[in-house]
């Protein structure tokens, strides 16, 4: 059992917000993002790759944007359209938020951002980002004098 919290990620760019969730609270940092905002990911890495999957139920792949930013940040955000109220229909519960969402990572050195690869299966988005290999400094002999 970790003693690391499972929400504390320290590569993420994510900023914590101890007023985030009550309803009279509107930073600057998610004034444009609303009730979706905290997209779950997980991330793995593997000896070939880093692995990012993310839940984004209900939306397809022009409503997810994956993008890699200067300092090799991944960016992964999108937007879900909330229900279009009609004239004649009567709600009785919206638990379903719309709105966007946005998550950052720092990736690795190690990451081959020019393969990057990212698909959208039964709600779920994965970005895969291949790991260069690590190169095993090569020991050279130096001979001794005496």
């Amino acid at each position: 059992m970790s003693l690391i919290p499972s929400f504390f990620d320290p590569l993420s760019m994510d900023i914590w917000d101890p007023f985030e969730g009550f309803p009279f609270h509107r930073s600057a940092a998610n004034r444009d993002i609303s009730g979706f905002v905290n997209a779950r990911v997980d991330w793995k890495e593997t000896p070939e790759a880093h692995v990012f999957k993310a839940d984004v139920p209900g939306l397809n792949k022009e409503e997810v944007k994956v993008e890699v930013e200067e300092g090799r940040v991944l960016q992964i955000s999108g937007e879900r359209s909330g229900e279009k109220e009609e004239k004649n229909d009567k709600w009785h519960r919206v638990e379903r938020s719309g709105g966007k969402f946005l998550r950052r990572f720092r990736l690795p050195e190690n990451a081959k951002l020019g393969e990057i690869k990212a698909a959208i299966e039964d709600g779920v988005l994965t970005v895969t980002v291949p790991k260069e290999e690590v190169k095993k400094p090569e020991a050279k002999a130096i001979d001794i004098s005496g």
